[in-house]
């Protein structure tokens, strides 16, 4: 028999650096979720990529008090703001200055890595939606 789900949380949790303290620990706890069980499988699952990247982490809880989670490529504004080069994006998009600039290729290459996650059938597709992602963030998108 199946065990019965009782919900799903969504977290942003940096990778190789899940705490039991705020926020993943009261986000956790009140579900009645594991916490040191939740940090140390995250942690040992994502030593392999860059410290201090946001990885999204959907957690399905169940009601024997277990869980499982999948986690998620990082956010396209996270790889927007790396390859452009700025610490964030612009305060106000389409008025004044441009923050930064992307080219096409850096886009086709962040929507090959977002491609899993994107509701999109072609990397072309994809690369679009992230550079409507790049507009809205004051980035100008140059050939």
């Amino acid at each position: 028999m199946a065990k019965k789900v009782l919900g799903y949380l969504k977290l942003q949790v940096k990778a190789g650096s899940a705490t039991p303290s705020p926020p993943i620990g009261p986000a956790l706890g009140q579900r009645g979720i594991n916490i040191m069980e939740f940090c140390k499988s995250f942690n040992a699952q994502t030593q392999e990529m860059e410290k201090g990247s946001p990885v999204p982490v959907v957690i399905t809880y169940y009601q024997d008090k277990s869980f499982t989670f999948v986690m998620k490529t990082a956010p396209v504004s996270f790889f927007l703001k790396k390859a452009a080069g700025v610490p964030k994006g612009a305060t106000t998009p389409g008025k004044g200055a441009a923050a930064g600039s992307i080219t096409k290729a850096q886009c086709l290459e962040i929507a090959s890595k977002k491609l899993k996650d994107l509701n999109a059938e072609s990397v072309e597709a994809a690369a679009r939606m992230v550079e409507g992602s790049a507009r809205s963030m004051g980035l100008t998108v140059v050939d």
